[in-house]
């Protein structure tokens, strides 16, 4: 993958020293089984970035300016399970950094090793899914790092909230909480799911995006589209009432699944990510300090500041 800046920002705002934010690339498509091409989704994505504008509205805020490191890409691909711990010891590595770590996938598996450090730093996590699938299978196609696993793992050592889910296989009901299942067909005619979600998340949000919870209305290049899904304005004003009420202690986006001839879908991966870093700063001045608040479950003598990895 190319390395310039992220969205093309000035290096003055791209270096690891100064960045609060870090955003690192897993062009991975590894166990998808349908539509192939997520490992475009990361160099798709910047492409976009780099031709979006950095001023937003919303928000009247520049988040860039904030610091955007693009870090290198997590290549890993000799096997999911290899993989998975190449993108947990990636993200762990830049956490222990004192950054706000963000993940461009790729597809859902990603997420299995993203989960496993955020949970491993935070104590009592909430993991906040945004997908069309279930993704609660144990294993499948004799993996457990399947992108049809994504959160299974997160279902047994986290609080798992299921949002926009519209398609599943029964056996997962068998694992699924469905106290804490949003149904897209439920959410239609329910006006009060965004609070009810947000009551039932703990402090500590970690928020995991498949592109496919929006509708292919406007997001048609991912794996596997379902119709049915959620429209921009809407998912927009939950992620803000999340970033203003919780502590969003990182987020990823999986499963672009670009197509040449269709930009929009790139375009609308690049506003979001872009979006909810501005949710996430909007309340910080660019010279305010960052802390991400780390706190890690095991004891060990690490400091965020003295770290031996390499930039």
């Amino acid at each position: 993958m190319q390395t310039k800046t992220y969205a093309g920002i000035p290096e003055e705002f791209a270096k690891l020293e100064q960045a609060k934010v870090v955003l690192i690339p897993v062009p991975y498509d590894g166990t998808s089984t349908w539509q192939k091409g997520a490992d475009k989704g990361p160099q798709a994505f910047l492409d976009a970035s780099e031709n979006m504008e950095l001023y937003d509205i919303e928000t009247d805020t520049e988040v860039y300016q904030q610091g955007v490191f693009l870090a290198d890409a997590v290549t890993e691909n000799s096997s999911p399970e290899a993989m998975v711990e190449a993108v947990h010891e990636a993200t762990k590595k830049y956490i222990k950094k004192n950054k706000f770590v963000t993940i461009f996938g790729g597809e859902h598996s990603i997420s299995i090793g993203t989960i496993r450090a955020f949970n491993e730093m935070y104590p009592n996590l909430t993991v906040l899914q945004l997908d069309a699938h279930a993704d609660l299978r144990k294993e499948y196609e004799g993996s457990k790092c399947n992108h049809a696993c994504a959160v299974y793992e997160a279902s047994q050592t986290t609080n798992l909230i299921q949002v926009g889910i519209r398609s599943m296989d029964a056996i997962e009901k068998t694992v699924m909480d469905e106290e804490k299942t949003y149904f897209a067909h439920e959410m239609v005619e329910d006006s009060t799911w965004m609070d009810s979600a947000i009551d039932q998340m703990t402090d500590n949000v970690f928020i995991t995006i498949d592109l496919d919870v929006f509708d292919p209305s406007i997001m048609p290049s991912t794996g596997t589209p379902e119709p049915g899904g959620l429209l921009w304005y809407e998912t927009l004003d939950f992620l803000r009432q999340i970033f203003e009420e919780k502590n969003v202690v990182g987020f990823d986006i999986v499963e672009l699944c670009p197509n040449k001839d269709e930009k929009s879908s790139d375009f609308l991966a690049a506003k979001l990510y872009y979006k909810m870093l501005s949710y996430k700063f909007l309340d910080q001045d660019i010279d305010d300090e960052y802390d991400n608040n780390y706190e890690s479950k095991q004891k060990n003598n690490s400091s965020k500041y003295n770290e031996d990895d390499e930039y």
